[in-house]
Order: C-alpha cells, then sequence, then structure tokens
C-alpha cells in the first residue's frame, strides 16, 4: 500500500552479520529488523491522510472502533505491502547505496522470514479491517496490497520509467479505504483526494530519483529519473504539479469543500508549483546539480500533510464554500 513513497526508508545500519560474522542476532535487533522492514516512515505518511479523510468523510470524528480498526488495519496493510517489496527487491537492493542497509542485505532477516512476516501482518490486515469497518474497506485493503506488490513490484518496477505513475495508485487507496470504513460505499469526494494523490505521486517520487539516478541505473531500473535528462524530469514535475493543485480544489464546486481546506489547497498548492518551476528553471543551467531535486521532494511531503491536516479541520469550521443540496445528506 505504500505507493511509490517506498523512497523514504533508508532501512537501519548494517549490523555486524552483514560483514561476515553470523553470531546469533538479538530479540531488539531482530524487533527492530521487522519494523524495518515496513518502512515505517511510508508508513506514517499515508497514516496522515487516513484520519483526516475519516473526519473530513464523517464531518467530525467517527467512532472509535471505526477509527482504531481502520487505522491499524492500513497500517499492516501498508506494512505488508512494503515487507513484500523489500523481498522481492533483495537482489537490487543490495547493488543501490540507498538501499543497501535494509535487513534482507545486512543479513538480519532471511527472506523466508520476511516472507513469512508479510503474509501474517497482510492477512491480519484485511481481518481487522473486515471485522472492525466493513467488507468494502478490506476488499479495498486486498485490492491496495496486490497493487503494490504485483502491479508495481514484479510488473511495472523493472520495465517502464512510468512505473511510479501505475504503480502509485497502491499509495492513493488508503483514502478509499478510509472513506469507505466510515461511510460504507465510495463517493465523489474520496475518488477526487484518490486523484490528488495520484497525480501527486510522480512529482514527489521523481525529484527523488534524479537524485539517486546512478543508484537505479546501477540496479538496472528504469524511473524516469534516471533515463531521461534533468529537465524533462522537471517539466513533468511541473504538470504534474499543477494537475495536482487544481485537482485538489475540485472539492469545492462538489460542495464539501470550506474556507479552511480552500485556503491551505490555494497557497500550499501554489509554493508547490513555484518550487517546481524552480527546479525546471534549475534544470536548465549548466551548473544544475541533482541534489536540488531534493527541495521538492521534502516540500511535496510538506504539501500533502498541509492539505489533509487542512481536511481534518475544515468540518469543524463553517460550511461548505460551495453547497449543493443533499450532497452532504
Amino acid at each position: 500500500m505504500p505507493s511509490t513513497l517506498d523512497a523514504q526508508s533508508a532501512g537501519t545500519p548494517a549490523p555486524t552479520s552483514a560483514r561476515g560474522d553470523h553470531r546469533k542476532i538479538g530479540f531488539k535487533r531482530k524487533a527492530a529488523a521487522y519494523v524495518s522492514l515496513t518502512k515505517p516512515r511510508v508508513m506514517e505518511l499515508l497514516l496522515v491522510t487516513t484520519l483526516p479523510t475519516m473526519i473530513f468523510a464523517q464531518r467530525g470524528f467517527p467512532d472509535l472502533m471505526t477509527m482504531v480498526a481502520t487505522m491499524v488495519g492500513g497500517a499492516l496493510a501498508a506494512g505488508s505491502s512494503a515487507a513484500f517489496n523489500c523481498y522481492i527487491d533483495r537482489d537490487i537492493d543490495k547493488v543501490m547505496k540507498r538501499t543497501e542497509n535494509r535487513p534482507l542485505v545486512t543479513g538480519e532477516l532471511s527472506p523466508r522470514e520476511a516472507l513469512v512476516f508479510s503474509w501474517v501482518i497482510g492477512v491480519l490486515s484485511i481481518l481487522i479491517l473486515g471485522f472492525g469497518t466493513n467488507l468494502l474497506a478490506a476488499g479495498l485493503g486486498v485490492a491496495a496490497i496486490f497493487f503494490y506488490v504485483v502491479v508495481y513490484s514484479l510488473i511495472l518496477k523493472r520495465r517502464t520509467e512510468q512505473n511510479i505513475v501505475w504503480g502509485g495508485i497502491a499509495g492513493c487507496f488508503p483514502v478509499l479505504i478510509a472513506w469507505a470504513a466510515v461511510r460504507e460505499t465510495i463517493e465523489w469526494p474520496a475518488v477526487v483526494l484518490f486523484l490528488i494523490i495520484f497525480l501527486w505521486t510522480p512529482p514527489h517520487y521523481w525529484p527523488l530519483s534524479l537524485k539517486y539516478k546512478r543508484d537505479y541505473q546501477a540496479a538496472d531500473v528504469p524511473m524516469l529519473g534516471a533515463v531521461a535528462s534533468a529537465r524533462m524530469v522537471s517539466s513533468q514535475v511541473v504538470l504534474y504539479a499543477w494537475a495536482t493543485v487544481a485537482c485538489s480544489l475540485l472539492l469545492v464546486p462538489l460542495g464539501w469543500a470550506g474556507i479552511v481546506y480552500t485556503a491551505v489547497a490555494l497557497v500550499a498548492g501554489g509554493w508547490f508549483v513555484y518550487e517546481s518551476h524552480v527546479l525546471y528553471a534549475e534544470s536548465q543551467k549548466p551548473e544544475y546539480n541533482d541534489k536540488k531535486a531534493m527541495k521538492v521532494f521534502h516540500l511535496s511531503i510538506t504539501y500533502l500533510t498541509l492539505v489533509f491536516v487542512a481536511l481534518a479541520v475544515d468540518p469543524f469550521v463553517g460550511s461548505p464554500l460551495m453547497p449543493v443540496p443533499g450532497v452532504l445528506g
């Protein structure tokens, strides 16, 4: 479930076992390795989109059971997807500096341990979503894991430079799961939130792929930043940033968004678009350094966080700016 956002997890420091020392790993180190396998920083970002979506859908706080089941089930689904990804990518993780400290590379976990762990928490996540919320949310949880593990990790990642675009669909599912958990259906605002994350993923991840292009080239993974020029990548970042911001404003005419969400979406979106244009301008200079792309990468996280925090606050401050009769009934 963690979409394309997997690049944020850097793993844990390499233990002595990776250097040829095969002494038994202690419980704390083993537990930390399992946690690292779930890419907790990616999981945190996904949960940042989940709770605000539930509040927005409910127009207030849902009942405690629904919130806990959705958050825990969603976190475990994201962790399962990440763990499967580590298992599948263990060969390329060995040759990439960014991922050389992941537990399957260092030897803290065996492939079998990782695979069993992935299945266990994946099944547990679906059971929690199914019994704690409803079958629609659970079904969406299954779809999220499938997209990240099969569509992205197994099919697209090593075959096309557009891998992050379509594989990133997995990272969009948490908002659908959250909406379904609260309202037991999928409505247009949930689709808009889905599209916001779908369109946001490329301008979030492609700047990172510019910085680590040599890693991806060494692993023969065709991330756009590894196979295209900085100018081409940054132009795509600009286009997707504009599309993300435009999509975020669709909640206004749909009759759901109030002043808080609208204002934050405009201001934060303007900032996101501006910095994307700055990256494009910088990419055309002879002295351009790919590390400069990281500013847009980090800003994209801030942008998404601000938009979804505003989403959570919005129902408590005033009414929708363009109310549609019956839309919140």
